[in-house]
């Protein structure tokens, strides 16, 4: 091959390289901003819907103590 289609090829070659590892950058940060999400927002919204019936039956025994 002539040495000028040679460079060429390396050359897109290193920048194809680069382009992987920036994309794999971004899945990463875009799987994590999804664990996170998960974290901060569905996991409360699993244990409340544990907790409020919980909660919600010992205030209403407590008002039905007080005659209300």
């Amino acid at each position: 091959m002539e040495p000028t289609i040679q460079k060429e090829l390396q050359d897109q070659r290193v920048m194809i390289e680069k382009i992987y590892i920036s994309v794999e950058k971004t899945r990463k940060y875009f799987l994590w901003t999804m664990i996170v999400t998960l974290v901060t927002f569905i996991l409360p919204l699993i244990i409340l819907g544990f907790v409020l019936p919980s909660f919600l039956g010992t205030y209403t025994s407590q008002l039905q103590g007080l005659g209300i």
